[in-house]
């Protein structure tokens, strides 16, 4: 009985048992490589995980967006289209100090406060804001509220906020993030007027950065992790933007947009030396003015005009309704000199 019981073959017994444990290997090989997918799949750049066609292609004319592509959707490649841009000067740029604004100034298509360091000065910004609602006419409009770094003097942005748009007649709203020169990517989420919306944007080093965006009125938040090779850290700024796609787009009359919180690295806007920045078109039509600074944090943005110069009686001028300003970026805000 002893003998029966006992194998003839002994390395024959074994073997099923290294079969198990190759399977258990290959098993455990196999989760961890699920478990780096995953781990990659949760570090690429937004713009390569979700975006889907509608976030990215509400489109009128004007706005039309083309060349390059972004999964799902299409973007004009080198960062033309709706969202942020490098601050533009104005063409009556000039510097008033006085109260608690260090200087104010003019740009093309910025309105509200912007600070401005030697590089690597700045490293994050955030701000709220009560979106806002569009009056909208025929023609198509378009702005922009956001949070950022650099801009104002670099030829980066990294900013994420929010649109309320003009096409065809309707208002339409969005929340967004933008690396430039990158394409600027629409999130899904719904947002309206009368929401409460809030940004930050975080350089976390080695040219990387970590952008949110929250609506508490609706309960999202949309957190994407993004990386730029160029980014210098020189400004942080919170905006009310007309936006561009190679042109500065006509200024959606969004009323008064009211921004609150606003911090620059660990101190109050305020106590950061920022400048208030008036949008003046290339035409030299006020669009857009802030308020003064409230406790340091808070201001106001009101809408003044589209930008859009008004028709000549005789003979009809061009349709163009300004000329296209240069892309280069504005040089950086200072209490002496203008951008």
């Amino acid at each position: 009985m002893f003998r029966r019981r006992s194998p003839r073959h002994p390395q024959r017994a074994r073997q099923p048992r290294r079969a198990r444990t190759l399977r258990a290997r290959l098993a455990a090989l196999g989760g961890c490589a699920a478990a780096l997918l995953v781990a990659c799949w949760m570090t690429a750049p937004r713009a390569e995980r979700t975006v889907s066609a509608s976030s990215v292609s509400r489109t009128g004319t004007g706005d039309a967006i083309q060349g390059g592509t972004v999964q799902g959707g299409t973007a004009q490649a080198g960062g033309w289209g709706r969202g942020g841009y490098p601050m533009m000067p104005g063409l009556a740029a000039g510097t008033v100090s006085g109260g608690v604004n260090a200087a104010a100034t003019t740009s093309a298509n910025w309105a509200g406060y912007a600070v401005t360091g030697t590089p690597g000065t700045f490293t994050r910004v955030s701000g709220s804001w009560t979106q806002p609602a569009v009056t909208c006419g025929a023609a198509n409009a378009f702005s922009s509220f956001w949070a950022g770094l650099d801009g104002d003097g670099t030829q980066t942005v990294e900013q994420t906020g929010t649109e309320a748009d003009c096409s065809s007649g309707a208002a339409t709203y969005a929340g967004w993030y933008e690396i430039f020169p990158d394409a600027p990517v629409f999130y899904d989420n719904p947002v309206q007027p009368g929401d409460s919306m809030s940004a930050s944007v975080t350089a976390v080093g080695g040219g990387a950065f970590i952008l949110t965006l929250t609506d508490a009125t609706r309960g999202w938040t949309q957190t994407t992790h993004q990386t730029s090779a160029t980014a210098q850290l020189g400004s942080a700024e919170v905006i009310a933007e007309a936006p561009s796609n190679g042109t500065v787009l006509p200024l959606a009359n969004f009323g008064t947009v009211n921004f609150t919180s606003a911090t620059v690295g660990n101190t109050i806007l305020g106590d950061a030396g920022p400048a208030a920045l008036t949008m003046v078109s290339a035409g030299g039509i006020t669009e857009a003015t802030p308020s003064a600074l409230t406790g340091g944090n808070s201001f106001t943005v009101t809408w003044d005009n589209s930008g859009a110069a008004a028709p000549p009686q005789a003979p009809p001028g061009p349709g163009a309704n300004m000329t296209s300003p240069s892309p280069s970026p504005a040089a950086p805000v200072t209490a002496s000199a203008a951008p």
